[in-house]
């Protein structure tokens, strides 16, 4: 199926972004497309020189209930013309009352409390705090691949980029790194049970060598990782050591920034598995529809464990983001959308399980909802990754109305907004299929310089 190519003019892009180089520092951003987004709608972007696109982004799984949504702009205007801010730090409103009771009572379980800060970063940075006051222990584990933000203590937490450490070490001590498992790359014949057993043996691994249980305050997991390329940990894994936890005192916390709010068609990722509730939770992107907010959830005796000033912030708890962020809950639930991810997630998924079946480089699917990693290998036997032909695949659909990024150099991420049409849906896919043909036969050329990550 042949995609029309976009007859793009990106003339004041270019001059705009030649502009901008002097003065933007390069550390702030991944460079991908020549892109300045002028304004956008629901799951439309338009550019500076009037060109459209189908975001398949969401601004990084920040806009689940879409760009400019009706209700968040309203909520965001009214409350902008009430109060733009006073910081919770000191006295209180009402915007922050609201959204910290709301948020409480949508993570099952046992009384929980709510504190805010500005960005995902901020909030892992806040389960590093809690989670050590509470047990009076030092040690916190992560996993290989994750990515939980770009401050001190979430940058250490993470694992996904070099150039997260390069340069800036030492980084924050006493954390300590396992693998995430990949059921993708399995050893012959090894069975999910399998996998989920040889991971858990070498998450167990540092407590049998080097890292006392009774000195752990903490396990941070992404329930199904974001950056490390959509993937889903084995039910079974992911069981057992929140049992491990458990039996060792240990606070399980979960990482909801980038899955959270809807995006795999649940609330948050962690309900993807069976009776397992978090300690502690972080959230952010999404959680105001892109405005500047962030939210630790944690279990009542958690949160109580520090007082203040030890994790407040003067824009924190703002309440235009606020407001945004109750409107946002509220689109979410009018609109039905954590249903409307799980069906579309559906669609697409059989979509690209038939493009599997055609091109030798599609080599894992996955996809939770509107949720999706996939994996652009050599070939199915090598699972090699292919990074030139994803980084082909993604030009050619920005070249034909598309904007797609990738993961680790070879993993397509599909996070479209939740609100994103049948129809919308249907082009992306069919500019995808044409990409892959497109790529098969050489008929993309790169520009020059690094694409993405």
């Amino acid at each position: 199926m042949d995609a029309q190519k976009v007859d793009h003019d990106h003339e004041e892009a270019h001059r705009l972004i030649q502009r901008e180089n002097k003065f933007y520092a390069k550390s702030a951003r991944m460079d991908y497309y020549d892109l300045v987004i002028d304004h956008a709608h629901d799951a439309t972007l338009v550019d500076v020189d009037g060109n459209e696109y189908i975001d398949v982004l969401a601004s990084a799984s920040a806009i689940n209930v879409g760009h400019t949504n009706e209700k968040v702009v309203k909520a965001i205007q009214d409350q902008a013309a009430k109060l733009v801010h006073y910081t919770p730090g000191y006295f209180h409103h009402q915007p922050e009352q609201e959204l910290s009771e709301r948020l409480a009572k949508l993570v099952p379980g046992s009384p929980k409390q709510v504190t805010f800060g500005n960005s995902g970063s901020d909030a892992n940075d806040a389960i590093i705090k809690f989670s050590r006051a509470y047990t009076g222990r030092p040690y916190i584990v992560s996993f290989m691949d994750s990515y939980h933000g770009s401050t001190y203590g979430s940058m250490t937490l993470s694992g996904v980029s070099l150039n997260m450490t390069r340069k800036m070490g030492p980084l924050l001590p006493g954390v300590v790194h396992v693998p995430y498992p990949d059921l993708y790359r399995r050893l012959p014949d090894e069975t999910v049970h399998d996998v989920a057993m040889r991971y858990f043996e070498e998450f167990k691994q540092p407590f049998e060598t080097f890292l006392p249980a009774d000195e752990t305050a903490c396990v941070l997991i992404e329930p199904i990782q974001g950056d490390g390329g959509i993937r889903k940990a084995p039910e079974e894994f992911m069981q057992l050591v929140y049992q491990f936890c458990h039996e060792n005192g240990i606070l399980f916390a979960v990482d909801e920034i980038n899955q959270g709010m809807g995006r795999t068609g649940k609330m948050w990722s962690i309900q993807q598995f069976k009776d397992i509730e978090p300690d502690l939770m972080s959230v952010g992107k999404s959680l105001a529809s892109g405005m500047p907010l962030s939210a630790v959830i944690g279990k009542k005796e958690v949160m109580e464990s520090l007082d203040s000033p030890a994790h407040l912030f003067t824009t924190s708890g703002n309440p235009v983001c606020c407001a945004a962020a109750l409107a946002t809950l509220d689109v979410l639930d009018e609109k039905k959308l954590l249903e409307k991810s799980v069906e579309d997630g559906e669609y697409v998924k059989k979509r690209f399980l038939k493009m599997q079946q055609e091109f030798e480089e599609i080599g894992d699917v996955r996809m939770y909802g509107l949720d999706g990693g996939i994996e652009l290998v050599t070939d199915k036997e090598s699972k090699t990754p292919n990074t030139d032909f994803a980084s082909k695949v993604i030009y050619y659909a920005f070249q034909h109305g598309v904007v797609i990024i990738t993961l680790k150099g070879n993993i397509l991420r599909f996070q479209p907004p939740l609100v994103i049409t049948r129809a919308q849906l249907d082009k992306v896919l069919d500019v995808l299929e044409a990409a892959f043909k497109a790529v098969e036969n050489d008929e993309v050329t790169l520009p020059e310089g690094k694409i993405g990550w």
